[in-house]
């Protein structure tokens, strides 16, 4: 009761007046050797949005800010007020290369409740509406794919009511509200929890966590899975191509990590590349893969590991369908496929308007 009576009563942004802007995130950014592109995001309190981005591979900043309205270099407490035609909104710096942007796409959809109208949770006001600000063609055409198909899903009570809008500008906002999950939790948790937010993540969107998919030892992954599943996921090894279980198959159902049982891919992502192993445009969440970079065989690849099962999954190129860039080339002894009809006596019913 504590912590919700806490968080009702701090509103996002309600901390000691600052003015300086940190400038860790453009050093970030210009340090950073590989390309990069935005994308800019407005979801309610913009602290919420933030952190669920914070540390995924590919992702080389977050930016809390302004962006979407007229006024120039606006304050936080012009904007917070109401003032400005402004909303808080997230700007994300990410290599297209190693994470595309339909994943972060589908990330923000689960960071807020995007059929609210007037606001966002506790917050009111049009300065705490929902939008995405598109840069280009591209991301224009997948945000409106995106929103098109999670509508249609039918997740929601009601319709989706996030506008996809042409990106204008975007304006840091003052360094206290920079990683305010770190540098006050207390305060941010509470704020999450007091506010619904929490609430109504959870009640719409599946938990993928460790307690829920779980590892065994070492030991006892020798005697639950097959000499080349292990060296697979355990000893980063590479089944033949053409000879694995999941490169021809075509039946609709999702991938499991199959050390952890954590959901991995979709059916709907996955496309004949004519490379031998079973090809996917996207995972089902990319937070919980790492994809850490891979310089065995005298070369440079992105690894694509499972996080929840601490396991070896296979490599992610830069070479695959328009719709991300990216060709997740699995291998199938990592993994253990679910078909449709399965799914939901299998504990994976959640995931079936991914499938469909």
């Amino acid at each position: 009761m504590l912590s919700l009576l806490l968080g009702l009563l701090i509103a996002c942004g309600n901390a000691p007046s600052e003015t300086e802007v940190s400038q860790s995130e453009q050093e970030k950014i210009s340090q950073y050797k590989g390309q990069t592109q935005l994308a800019t995001f407005a979801g309610g309190c913009f602290w919420c949005v933030e952190a669920p981005f914070e540390g995924l591979d590919g992702v080389v900043a977050v930016v809390s800010g302004y962006s979407g309205g007229k006024e120039k270099n606006p304050t936080y407490g012009e904007v917070s007020a109401g003032k400005t035609s402004h909303k808080e909104s997230v700007q994300i710096t990410f290599d297209p290369e190693i994470i595309s942007y339909a994943e972060i796409v589908d990330i923000f959809w689960q960071t807020y409740d995007p059929t609210d109208v007037g606001g966002s949770f506790y917050d009111r006001g049009t300065q705490y509406e929902s939008a995405i600000f598109f840069h280009d063609a591209e991301q224009k055409k997948i945000a409106e794919d995106s929103k098109s198909a999670l509508d249609k899903a039918g997740k929601f009570e009601k319709p989706i009511a996030t506008p996809i809008i042409k990106y204008s500008n975007f304006y840091a906002a003052e360094d206290y509200h920079q990683d305010y999950y770190k540098k006050s939790p207390t305060e941010y948790y509470a704020y999450r929890n007091g506010s619904g937010r929490d609430a109504f993540i959870k009640a719409h969107w599946p938990e993928l966590s460790e307690k829920k998919y779980s590892i065994k030892s070492k030991d006892e992954l020798k005697k639950t899975l097959t000499d080349l599943q292990y060296e697979v996921t355990m000893e980063n090894a590479t089944e033949f191509a053409f000879q694995n279980e999941y490169n021809g198959n075509k039946e609709d159902g999702i991938y499991v990590c199959i050390v952890s049982g954590a959901p991995l891919f979709s059916s709907k992502d996955k496309y004949e590349s004519g490379s031998g192993w079973p090809s996917f445009s996207k995972p089902i969440d990319a937070r919980i893969i790492d994809k850490p970079v891979d310089n065995d065989l005298g070369m440079t690849r992105v690894e694509v590991r499972s996080k929840l099962g601490e396991s070896h999954v296979g490599h992610v190129f830069f070479d695959g369908p328009a719709s991300t860039g990216l060709r997740y080339c699995m291998n199938s002894a990592a993994m253990k496929f679910i078909p449709k009809a399965k799914m939901e006596a299998a504990g994976y019913g959640e995931f079936g308007w991914l499938v469909d």
